[in-house]
């Protein structure tokens, strides 16, 4: 299972470098890997402070993260953090996040970049978040007596972990020295599973809903623009194509009472040019029923 684990990896890395040339989000993958662990030890070459190391694999996981982050910043002001993405959606948006001292791309899974990296970043702490399982760098991580922290984790029954032949996948769950899980289910699936090492903490993004919530509203022009009239707001968040259909009753029910505006989850669809953001065609809410 380990061949296949690796061999997967590799194909996908090579998939990257062969569409990177008509996809911009794999060519940000294949060119922020570039020289990418040596640019990671020339970076860190000197750095006397004590590092923890937070790996988010996307946008996402980074808010999840960030409530920790900021938390253990406030705690341990002497550490300083070493951020890792594995996806351009995050490390394109938050390269420069002043909340870490250092932010990367993660270099691929395998052994020998798993020893370089560790050995350029020497991590007191490693925390993943969420759905983050990578063999060889938790391989490495405990051999090294690095405690090491899953959080935000949420699990079902019909992932791999789970399954009969799923063993390979329960022993990188076991290199954790703790994971803590959204939902009792988790857990529980986790213990049927011989992994006891795990509790219930909640989902992360809620504190930083919390927070945002509490701080004081940034002034939107465009949005103001577009609800001069008063009208009420009907904001639909993070949408994905199946959700339109099911939403699009209620989007021709009001369309004369409400503003809509859609937030697609994905970014790859036609600018809409009132909202000048991505929408989806004839059923974006600020696009076709103003």
């Amino acid at each position: 299972m380990l061949f296949l684990y690796s061999l997967g990896l590799r194909l996908y890395a090579l998939l990257l470098r062969l569409v990177a040339p008509f996809v911009p989000k794999a060519a940000h993958w294949v060119a922020g890997r570039q020289n990418l662990l040596t640019h990671i030890q020339t970076a860190l070459r000197g750095e006397t402070a004590p590092l923890a190391w937070f790996h988010c694999a996307s946008l996402g996981e980074f808010e999840q993260g960030r409530p920790l982050m900021e938390a253990y910043a406030a705690q341990y002001p002497q550490h300083k953090i070493v951020l890792t993405f594995f996806s351009p959606s995050g490390y394109e948006v938050r390269q420069n996040w002043p909340g870490a001292a250092y932010v990367f791309y993660l270099p691929l899974d395998t052994a020998s970049n798993a020893r370089i990296f560790l050995d350029a970043v020497r991590p007191r702490l490693a925390v993943f978040v969420k759905y983050e399982f990578w063999y060889y760098y938790l391989t490495e991580l405990h051999r090294r007596q690095v405690p090491t922290i899953s959080v935000s984790a949420i699990f079902r029954p019909e992932q791999n972990f789970f399954k009969p032949w799923g063993g390979f996948f329960r022993r990188i769950l076991a290199r954790f020295t703790h994971i803590f899980t959204q939902n009792d289910e988790s857990v529980r699936l986790l213990r049927q599973a011989g992994l006891t090492q795990a509790s219930k903490a909640g989902d992360t993004r809620f504190d930083t809903v919390v927070r945002t919530a509490a701080a004081p509203p940034r002034p939107l022009p465009l949005v103001e623009a577009f609800v001069q009239d008063g009208a009420p707001v009907f904001i639909i968040g993070s949408s994905w194509p199946e959700d339109l259909p099911v939403l699009t009753p209620l989007l021709r029910q009001y369309a004369q009472q409400l503003r809509f505006i859609v937030a697609p989850m994905k970014s790859a669809k036609p600018t809409c040019g009132w909202w000048s953001r991505p929408c989806w065609g004839r059923w974006c809410g600020t696009h076709r029923l103003m």
